[in-house]
């Protein structure tokens, strides 16, 4: 506690994760796109305040980088990286995992967690439920001031 009876600001990781429905751009990018809106407004995350993320995605995940997806939020001077998973015989796939480090006053107990789609079975206690996805996201509603996904340049190089 500083003196005046406030946390100091310091640096927590936030954990996700989420499952793309195959292996193409467009599936890594909405199901990385939904992850990270869902992990900024649990977290009321402002990206001055981000010092890093780091991206994991399952070996059988190649179409892309899912830190591209992070960059259509304004992550443009976030520092990134996109790895792969170990390969482990059984384990989830289709997974796109994510730690973020964010400098902040929020207590360990504060911070909240996002596992989405089939990635919920990896920390069923920090799963995020359809319904709440859904109003986060706004999904299923037909506003005109949507973002288009379709609009986001998918390259590689934009990494």
């Amino acid at each position: 506690m500083t003196a005046h009876g406030e946390m100091p600001t310091i640096c927590r990781g936030i954990r996700g994760a989420t499952t793309a429905g195959a292996n193409t751009a467009e599936d890594i990018l909405e199901a990385t796109q939904e992850l990270v809106e869902v992990l900024i407004e649990l977290n009321d995350l402002q990206t001055e305040d981000i010092a890093s993320a780091i991206f994991t995605t399952t070996p059988d995940l190649t179409a892309m980088f899912p830190a591209s997806a992070a960059r259509t939020f304004g992550w443009t001077e976030v520092p990134m990286i996109c790895s792969h998973e170990m390969s482990v015989p059984g384990a989830l796939d289709n997974a796109v995992r994510v730690l973020v480090h964010v400098n902040t006053t929020r207590s360990a107990s504060e911070i909240r967690h996002v596992y989405l789609k089939g990635a919920k079975q990896l920390r069923p206690e920090w799963g995020i439920s359809d319904e709440e996805v859904a109003r986060i996201t706004g999904a299923g509603s037909t506003s005109s001031d949507e973002t288009e996904v379709a609009a986001v340049p998918v390259t590689a190089a934009s990494v």
